[in-house]
């Protein structure tokens, strides 16, 4: 048993790695909360906390006796980092032992400008750590969500549907001419229990901690699509110097909006995030590691030839 604390445990990946922990009944979970209205959640193993992320002496307070820390406090509400770089330096005078960032995706955020705080906290990470370990940290890195592949349906408790480059239910795809880039899909419940077993373990968590549900070809993944989708798929084809001049071509864009992004944000920001993501794909962003698959080799992940045919049948 451990004393884990949770920060931005109230977002939709944190909720559902939190059930994941509560399930073992081995731990004490602390989730910090700016929002004090969630105080009074009563999940059994649970206890909410109302934190000021501006006031380090109080988060030292809050992380005294704490063993595990992981974030999921939202970037693009974080100016600055503020707020973690905080945590971070309370948990090293609190004394915790091991501490998780707010990743929980890409291997890099090349291309991807909106999640350039991810590389800056990796830096204080490093920096803190220079002249000698003073903080056990891992980068969760699943890659994308199998989920978001059976858009517009919810396949998991708390992770919303949002669609991507290619879109099962419209039997459509986007893709960059002349590259057939790596993907990683990992379920959130995959990712959840992965991080449940991470807790447990005894050795040193790696920095880079990829966690690769399945590896799969963008052309696979189409070649999945029209078996379980029974058609084949309408395919854009964009060219990767319009992508990174910002241009895009293709006859249709992202729909759903992630709920840190303000409506009025949302369309100038779902073309920035495909335009990103199809950049990203092809250099590799979403083509993590395995370390952790290599920690726990018991683990089965769900694979998305199973996933996505059990989403799909019978669906018109």
């Amino acid at each position: 048993m451990v004393r884990i604390a949770v920060a931005g445990g109230s977002g939709q990946v944190g909720r559902e790695v939190i059930d994941a922990l509560v399930a073992t009944k081995k731990h004490e979970i602390t989730i910090f909360t700016r929002n004090k209205s969630t105080l009074g959640d009563k999940t059994p193993g649970v206890t909410w906390l109302a934190v000021d992320y501006d006031n380090k002496r109080e988060l030292i307070d809050a992380l005294q006796g704490i063993h595990t820390v992981l974030s999921f406090t939202q970037l693009m509400a974080d100016p600055g980092n503020t707020a973690q770089k905080n945590l971070i330096d309370a948990a090293i005078v609190a004394g915790v032992k091991r501490f998780a960032p707010s990743q929980w995706g890409s291997a890099s955020t090349v291309g991807m400008p909106w999640w350039a705080g991810k590389d800056e906290v990796n830096e204080y990470l490093k920096k803190v750590n220079e002249g000698g370990k003073v903080l056990e940290y891992t980068l969760f890195q699943p890659g994308l969500f199998l989920e978001y592949l059976a858009t517009p349906h919810k396949t998991a408790k708390h992770l919303e549907p949002l669609n991507t480059m290619i879109d099962f239910q419209n039997r459509r795809a986007i893709v960059v001419d002349g590259h057939d880039a790596i993907m990683t899909y990992t379920t959130i419940g995959d990712l959840a229990a992965v991080v449940a077993r991470a807790v447990d373990l005894d050795g040193e968590w790696p920095v880079i901690g990829g966690i690769s549900g399945n590896r799969v070809p963008i052309s696979k993944v189409l070649e999945i699509g029209e078996e379980v989708r029974g058609g084949s798929f309408a395919i854009d084809k964009v060219k990767l110097e319009d992508l990174e001049n910002g241009i895009l071509t293709a006859s249709w864009t992202l729909e759903a909006r992630h709920p840190s992004v303000t409506r009025e944000q949302a369309e100038k920001m779902l073309k920035t995030v495909l335009i990103g993501t199809l950049i990203s794909s092809v250099k590799g962003a979403w083509d993590v590691s395995d370390e952790f698959n290599q920690l726990l080799p018991d683990f089965k992940f769900t694979q998305i030839e199973d996933f996505l045919a059990t989403v799909w049948k019978g669906k018109p």
